[in-house]
């Protein structure tokens, strides 16, 4: 600290005290050592000292092992979570500062490479001690070992030889991570670094995609209809300044010259011109010459390379629970007979005359649950977003610092793309199609999307400083998706359901979510046709035609996935009822709520250790209430 004329007298003068009192100090202390030594000298005593000493010593010894314990695990996962940054190309989700100068390299060479570090993470992590560890570093350890393993297993299994699935690709994840806004010169000089590196990117994909279409590991054939459409959206565009990867120029911050400004914008339409565009051209080449037409025919995982090891493996990743197929598909078939019965108990209350079927084509087919153009169907979630905000108080007790903003699905991807996708800053909503977005499902849908669901969870774990950074801005998909299922039906509680409509179109998105338990095991363990999943939906759910068949189509290229939601919803319900049951009227569901979100993003059985702890917590302040004061 640095000190000015006025303090340094002050600081003298307590100096001088200060001897002063540690002069005293100190010879009170020779008295009271030799008194002691006098007492020590008595046999009693001396057997008494002995076993002290014995204490303090195993309290050193147990302190330095968890020193070095708490060390080996900060070693471990700081190197590699500073090496895994420049691994992963950015995407839609990835933060705002993460922004580097090339894209990641993804030839075989560096694939293997990866499966090797992360097979030596996981031989590292096994030489850690956990039991040295602090409690608070247990559950890291333990999210952090889940998140190797998954990387490890994508490795393993090759996944990078399916480099897109019926949701995503890798060239449509950089479309969307150019709609980004950048804030200053060196954000677009880093940018225009990545664009100009499309060619080798993609080059490299290619290869991979080529190493898997010989093995017989591609996407099935029969999803990939249309699946161009975002490769030719980049192409098509009628000017460069049209183009998607030229949307960062077209606005750029003042903080920058007008002259770089200028000089900017004219680097980006050379790149644009003489990489991105023939980069996209020789994409589209490859895919409609050579990939569609020699993709496999069967869309079930078991039929992949080592099919039944790699969907258990999917499955793990996505539950982060050991559970086969065969009891994933019966826990579907269980929960949606159970769901069935809800829905006919909502039906009753409409005076409906009728079956499911002719009420799930009344509500498909009537112009009054629909909305007229896609700004009404955004005003529609963004007064949804509002209602929650005047409830969210009661519910929650930690609320994110960063808001939302509620904007259209780009229209390049918006026919093959869900309903809507919500993230840090942006809940996405679908308004391609109208007639298949219902507004009966919009309340559940934005629940999920934004808040308290992904735009509210995610926000929370990247603003969470207490967390390590590998867990800030991580994503375990069991734990995510189950949050947002669970925020779906929380919203019953709130009040967030105004018409028995609206409530079906809540138990529709739940049914939903348990068919996909059926559809995903029938599809890849099952050998399920494609138009038998449709079918299943078709006879369960409200949804639309067209939004089964997004949906069916994602499932197929994306094993395991569709398994996490009503998985993860699962375990946050059993939990809360446990510590309902527990703690009875001295539970708090605000705080309850507060537990979970303060995680992060987390295996499922690290979320039951931590309401164990609730749980324990909650009785023993309970009984401390109970006690009588003295």
């Amino acid at each position: 600290m640095r000190q000015n004329m006025r303090t340094r007298p002050i600081v003298t003068a307590f100096a001088t005290i200060g001897f002063a009192v540690s002069l005293s100090l100190s010879i009170s202390a020779m008295a009271n050592t030799a008194m002691a030594a006098e007492t020590a000298s008595s046999p009693d005593n001396k057997a008494k000292s002995a076993s002290a000493s014995k204490v303090q010593v195993q309290a050193q010894v147990q302190a330095q092992a968890k020193n070095k314990a708490t060390r080996d695990f900060e070693a471990i996962y700081t190197k590699e979570w500073e090496w895994r940054q420049h691994q992963m190309a950015d995407d839609e989700d990835s933060p705002q500062d993460k922004l580097l100068p090339k894209l990641p390299v993804v030839r075989k060479a560096m694939q293997d490479k990866r499966e090797a570090v992360w097979r030596k993470v996981l031989s590292d992590l096994d030489g850690v001690k956990v039991a040295d560890l602090s409690e608070e570093d247990k559950v890291n350890f333990a999210v952090y070992r889940n998140q190797i393993e998954s990387l490890y297993l994508g490795q393993k299994f090759k996944l990078y030889e399916r480099p897109f699935n019926g949701d995503t690709s890798f060239w449509g994840n950089l479309a969307d991570a150019a709609r980004r806004d950048l804030r200053s010169e060196k954000d677009y000089e880093n940018y225009l670094g990545q664009i100009a590196d499309i060619p080798r990117y993609f080059g490299e994909h290619i290869d991979n995609m080529r190493a898997g279409l010989k093995r017989n590991f591609s996407m099935p054939k029969i999803s990939l209809t249309g699946r161009d459409a975002s490769v030719v959206s980049v192409l098509d565009a009628k000017t460069v300044e049209d183009n998607v990867y030229f949307t960062p120029l077209k606005k750029m911050p003042s903080s920058i010259s007008a002259e770089k400004q200028a000089a900017l914008k004219q680097e980006a339409k050379k790149i644009i011109e003489q990489k991105v565009l023939p980069s996209y051209a020789n994409l589209l080449k490859f895919l409609r010459e050579e990939y569609f037409p020699h993709a496999q025919s069967s869309t079930a995982a078991y039929d992949l390379p080592d099919g039944r090891a790699f969907y258990q493996s999917q499955i793990k990743i996505y539950t982060t629970l050991d559970l086969t197929p065969e009891e994933i598909h019966q826990i579907g078939l269980d929960e949606v007979a159970s769901i069935r019965r809800e829905m006919h108990e909502v039906m009753a209350e409409l005076k409906f005359q009728g079956g499911l079927p002719e009420f799930l084509k009344y509500l498909r087919t009537s112009p009054e649950f629909y909305a007229k153009t896609p700004q009404d169907l955004l005003n529609r979630a963004a007064w949804i977003s509002k209602m929650f905000d005047a409830k969210a108080s009661k519910y929650f007790g930690l609320l994110p610092r960063q808001r939302f903003a509620i904007i259209p699905v780009p229209d390049d991807i918006a026919p093959f793309y869900t309903s809507g996708r919500g993230g840090p800053g942006v809940y996405l909503v679908n308004t391609y199609d109208l007639p298949s977005r219902a507004l009966y499902s919009l309340p559940a849908l934005t629940l999920h999307e934004s808040a308290p669901g992904h735009a509210m969870q995610m926000s929370l774990a990247n603003e969470n400083k207490n967390l390590p950074v590998f867990r800030q801005n991580s994503y375990i998909s069991a734990y995510g998706e189950g949050w947002a299922l669970y925020a779906e039906r929380l919203g019953v509680e709130m009040g967030m359901y105004t018409t028995p409509y609206e409530r079906f179109g809540m138990l529709s998105y739940q049914m939903w979510r348990a068919c996909r338990l059926v559809v995903d095991t029938g599809i890849h363990a099952k050998r399920w046709s494609r138009e038998q999943a449709q079918q299943y939906f078709l006879d369960n759910t409200a949804l639309s035609a067209h939004e089964i068949e997004t949906e069916v189509d994602r499932y197929i290229t994306w094993p395991g996935q569709a398994d996490s939601y009503y998985l993860g919803s699962m375990a946050i319900w059993k939990n809360r009822k446990r510590a309902e049951a527990a703690l009875g009227s001295a539970f708090d569901l605000r705080a309850f709520h507060d537990a979970i979100l303060a995680l992060g993003s987390v295996p499922l059985s690290v979320l039951d250790a931590r309401i164990d702890q609730f749980i324990a917590d909650g009785k023993a302040k309970s009984a401390n209430k109970e006690k009588p004061s003295k």
